[in-house]
């Protein structure tokens, strides 16, 4: 079973190791679904539309949404590919680049 690191962005905490696919999957949702610019995506939100646009296939085989949404967030955040909107409360996420 091929599997990633998802990293924290706080140094402190350990990352998780999940599988690859898993990973790609809510990956490619969060990045489709998050927009570059401000108001942004509420961060309550973000379950949700990424269960919108994955796969019935992968919403099968996934587990629960919620928690591979939240941990592959924090991974796009520590590699610089979506940011919180500084002040924004509550959370609000925007796609880098």
């Amino acid at each position: 079973m091929d599997r990633i690191e998802a990293i924290h962005p706080d140094p402190e905490k350990a990352g998780v190791r999940i599988e690859r696919w898993k990973y790609e999957a809510v990956k490619a949702a969060i990045l489709q679904v998050v927009p570059e610019n401000e108001p942004g995506l509420p961060f309550k939100s973000l379950p949700g539309e990424v269960r919108s646009v994955l796969s019935p296939e992968d919403l099968a085989n996934l587990g629960s949404v919620s928690w591979y949404t939240t941990t592959v967030k924090l991974d796009l955040e520590a590699r610089g590919l979506v940011a919180r909107i500084e002040g924004a409360r509550p959370q609000r996420l925007v796609r880098i680049g």
